[in-house]
């Protein structure tokens, strides 16, 4: 079954740690243009900061970048891609932007505030699995709308819109394994006067943390 995990929301949070003041930020993007839109944001908006990390994932080209921003190599935007790749999230950009507050961190302790940074950002925007699901409609008279309005919930479809006119029209989207057992049902239901059409497939949310 396909599908990916991504963020729902642009969101932010903030920690303090031995007087530097660490913020993250975490925005859905789905191009490198909408990431360095995202960066170049969040540098114009803190352009005093000591330094605005970054990290992105795309799932378009398996895309991944991250950038240090002047912290020692290997301190900074590792490990905030780190954190992306083991929330196991795509389409989804993190800045961690530090205010110095004069005490050192160290090579570790940087490590573990950016990290954290990252990962107070993500829990912000609430994480979301999102699946490929079939864009499916039919038509029935009224008479058999009933049954067919609520087959489709009970076979795991979810109900988009519904039109009154001459007849029914329902359109819904669901799993594409759900599709077989859904159709036996319908004909079942209907003696097989009402059939259910459509290839085209689009990204849904299914479950929030």
């Amino acid at each position: 079954m396909a599908e990916y995990r991504t963020i729902s929301q642009a969101a932010q949070d903030e920690f303090v740690e031995k007087r530097s003041r660490f913020i993250g930020y975490a925005r859905p993007v789905q191009t490198e243009e909408e990431a360095a839109a995202f960066i170049a944001e969040m540098r114009s908006k803190h352009w005093d900061a000591t330094h605005n990390v970054y990290a992105y994932i795309l799932r378009e080209g398996q895309i991944q970048r991250y950038s240090d921003d002047g912290e020692p190599q290997g301190t900074a935007g590792i490990p905030v891609l780190d954190v992306l790749q083991k929330s196991g999230v795509t389409d989804t950009a993190v800045v961690v932007t530090r205010y110095f507050g004069g005490i050192l961190l160290g090579g570790g302790g940087l490590v573990r505030a950016y990290s954290h940074g990252a990962s107070i950002a993500l829990k912000a925007a609430g994480i979301l699995t999102m699946r490929e699901c079939l864009l499916l409609e039919l038509s029935c008279d009224y008479s058999q709308y009933g049954r067919v309005g609520s087959l489709v919930p009970e076979c795991g479809g979810i109900i988009d819109n519904t039109e009154f006119a001459e007849d029914v029209r329902i359109r819904f989207h669901m799993a594409p394994d759900l599709r077989p057992s859904f159709e036996r049902k319908l004909a079942d239901a209907t003696n097989g006067q009402v059939t259910c059409q459509g290839e085209e497939t689009q990204y849904f949310a299914v479950e929030t943390e």
